[in-house]
């Protein structure tokens, strides 16, 4: 079994702000600091941490995308899946407040040059029960899905940022959604209570199972008729930026190592907590060692 994820790769700039910035407002932010990220990067770096084997597939721009590849191989993500292209590197734009919440503004660049042909040669390297990790910060997802299907895949979908090219996907052919509760309500086109939204993409994806993640509610995973919930581990909030990504690299990869979904769960609940203690997206993702240890 392999686990290949077809994501991101962004250069994040994070200004740490007093507040967010409002409609009209110039204000001065007091740090800039630059990291590696995006969701498909921050997700193959947790999966890696976890304790699995990764190939990551994506696309950065020739000139500045180095620095992206380094940080992924150095941690034993194969990278030979990752096309250089003409067009800037994809970056992010982050606002950090004093209180750890952030705000992203992303400029797509080279996610947004995946091509059929690249798709077509990336998943003849992969087959029948191998997981694939998608996001949806990279164009031609919707025929990633169809092929990985066809070739019996095992598709798991964290819907952010939430758009509507989501609803021009398969979303019938994934097996796991992993999204947060207003990504939930979005694809609900309802709200209410976790539990409320997670009988409704029950309703809409009967035959997925579904990761709904609750913020400090803690999070409730549901796979057929049983349904698990996991509360979080509290820490002081520094950055929560890449929490989510770290949530889900170390779930996934907790299953694909045979934990139970409890243990999963739990793992992946500990990693998140110390990733929002720390600064940055990629550089805050704890080793396994951390999780196994920290608590």
């Amino acid at each position: 079994m392999k686990i290949l994820n077809f994501g991101s790769l962004n250069i994040d700039y994070v200004y740490q702000m007093d507040h967010f910035v409002r409609e009209g407002e110039t204000i001065s932010s007091d740090s800039l600091e630059i990291f590696c990220g995006g969701k498909g990067l921050n997700q193959s770096l947790a999966l890696s941490k976890s304790g699995v084997k990764v190939w990551h597939a994506g696309a950065v721009g020739e000139l500045d995308g180095e620095i992206l590849t380094q940080q992924l191989e150095q941690f034993g993500i194969d990278t030979k899946n990752i096309k250089r292209v003409k067009n800037k590197t994809g970056h992010a734009i982050i606002q950090k407040n004093q209180a750890g919440q952030n705000g992203i503004l992303l400029y797509g660049g080279a996610n947004q040059e995946i091509t059929k042909n690249q798709v077509d040669q990336v998943l003849n390297e992969f087959g029948k029960g191998d997981f694939l990790i998608l996001q949806n910060e990279i164009n031609e997802v919707g025929y990633i899905m169809e092929q990985a299907y066809g070739k019996g895949m095992r598709i798991v979908l964290n819907p952010s940022p939430m758009n509507r090219k989501i609803w021009s996907y398969p979303l019938h052919y994934v097996e796991f959604f992993i999204l947060n509760e207003i990504e939930a309500g979005d694809i609900c086109q309802k709200s209410g209570s976790g539990r409320e939204l997670l009988d409704q993409l029950t309703e809409k994806f009967p035959n997925a199972k579904i990761l709904l993640t609750l913020g400090q509610d803690g999070s409730l995973y549901k796979d057929g008729d049983q349904v698990y919930e996991q509360e979080i581990y509290r820490v002081k909030v520094v950055d929560t930026t890449g929490a989510g990504d770290t949530f889900t690299g170390y779930f996934i990869g907790g299953l694909a190592l045979g934990e139970t979904p409890e243990q999963a769960l739990d793992h992946a609940a500990k990693a998140s907590s110390i990733a929002v203690s720390r600064a940055g997206a990629a550089p805050s993702i704890p080793t396994r060692d951390e999780v196994l240890n920290g608590y």
